[in-house]
């Protein structure tokens, strides 16, 4: 059934405030929780954090009064919001198990979003980021193994497969080689839009989480895998939020950010079987739908535009949805492994300063990579890699177990 937020009745802002009682969220059982509903939770945070920031830099850029009052009140609300969904992560999951979610939440969701992007430049800049995604979380669930003994399976079950992608060693590239071309704003596809905006807020929770805890632990292994596939998610961030049109206007990009996380909470709550979470996403969807009606009533004041001229009669189609993408992801390793990017374009055949760029990167040469040397040392240790493959062999020959599995030479 369609659904306008624009239509529905929110919970009015002065209510909207909670307790610390009512803050106070029972963090999931790490041992009993759906793999997907991690990565909602995981997701959300990523959304509420980016429209926080993004509320700051606006509040930053004005200096209309009422302006910066409704921001501070919204922004405020979602902070709160942000607390509830992100402290659901109970303080016995480690470091590496909430690592695993986020790269299970890169994995799945990139991988959703491409097969439902109907802008074919979008849609290939998604394939190309998946595959370095599917790679961190090879390396990390061998480094998970390694430091503490234990198996991915039981974080992300076998949900996602765990093999090597694009070889992290072979991800650095010249920034130059990170920005994409933006979408026009007049003339993109509403889902296309949400889709970007979501991939922009996955992508730096995911740089700004490694930027801050990639240093807590003693292991050299896992300081250096964190500070490698750290530098690599800033790339991403970079890529991502270039597909942004930045001739939108403050109040355009401020309701655009309401409406995607109505978008999202509303996605969810339908595919949502744990009671609890789903709980927070009805609760944090009325939030949102009247957090988005103060936004397009500032846009009217302040840009003369209506909502209606920059959203859809209702969320696009179709609902974000978080299940396995194993043929889809297989196919897109099949077919573009090889592939690279020479500044906006994608190629086949890297650029000179690829190569520049790899010396400066690799020194040496790309063995001494910590996401080389991770799988080396496991190998040494436990005497093969750690995959989940319940599809078959991997279907790019250069990675199959026993043919370096992708390390570099």
């Amino acid at each position: 059934m369609a659904f306008n937020p624009l239509e529905e009745k929110g919970i009015p802002i002065d209510e909207q405030l909670r307790n610390w009682s009512e803050l106070a969220v029972t963090p999931y059982d790490k041992r009993e929780v759906d793999p997907y509903t991690r990565c909602r939770i995981i997701t959300m945070n990523g959304i509420e954090v980016e429209s926080i920031l993004f509320s700051h830099q606006f509040n930053r850029n004005t200096d209309v009064i009422e302006v910066k009052e409704k921001l501070a009140m919204s922004r405020r609300i979602e902070q709160q919001q942000q607390k509830a969904v992100n402290w659901c992560i109970p303080g016995d999951e480690t470091t590496l198990e909430v690592t695993l979610g986020y790269e299970q939440v890169a994995v799945d969701l990139t991988a959703w979003l491409a097969r439902s992007e109907p802008d074919p430049y979008l849609k290939q800049t998604y394939e190309f980021g998946l595959l370095e995604d599917f790679d961190h979380l090879y390396r990390y669930a061998n480094l998970y193994q390694l430091v503490e003994g234990k198996q991915a399976e039981a974080i992300i079950d076998q949900l996602t497969e765990v093999m090597p992608g694009r070889p992290t060693a072979e991800e650095h590239r010249h920034p130059v080689d990170s920005v994409r071309a933006h979408f026009d704003k007049h003339t993109v596809d509403p889902l296309s839009r949400l889709h970007a905006m979501t991939l922009v807020a996955a992508e730096q929770q995911t740089m700004n989480f490694y930027m801050n805890i990639g240093n807590r632990y003693m292991e050299p292994i896992a300081r250096a895998l964190y500070q490698e596939i750290g530098m690599i998610e800033e790339q991403h961030v970079t890529q991502y939020e270039s597909l942004l049109d930045p001739m939108e206007t403050w109040f355009e990009q401020l309701v655009h950010h309401e409406y995607n996380e109505c978008y999202l909470y509303h996605s969810f709550l339908q595919q949502e079987d744990d009671p609890k979470a789903r709980a927070l996403w009805e609760l944090h969807l009325g939030m949102e739908i009247e957090q988005l009606r103060i936004a397009c009533d500032l846009m009217r004041r302040y840009d003369g535009k209506d909502p209606e001229e920059i959203l859809p009669l209702s969320l696009p189609e179709p609902p974000v949805r978080f299940e396995p993408n194993k043929d889809f992801v297989r196919a897109v390793l099949a077919e573009q492994l090889e592939l690279s990017t020479d500044r906006l374009h994608f190629v086949f055949d890297k650029p000179d300063r690829y190569h520049d760029y790899q010396q400066a990167v690799h020194g040496d040469g790309r063995k001494m990579a910590p996401s080389e040397v991770v799988i080396e040392e496991h190998v040494a240790r436990l005497g093969s890699e750690y995959r989940i493959q319940t599809e078959g062999e991997h279907p790019n020959e250069r990675l199959r177990e026993g043919t370096h599995s992708g390390r570099a030479s």
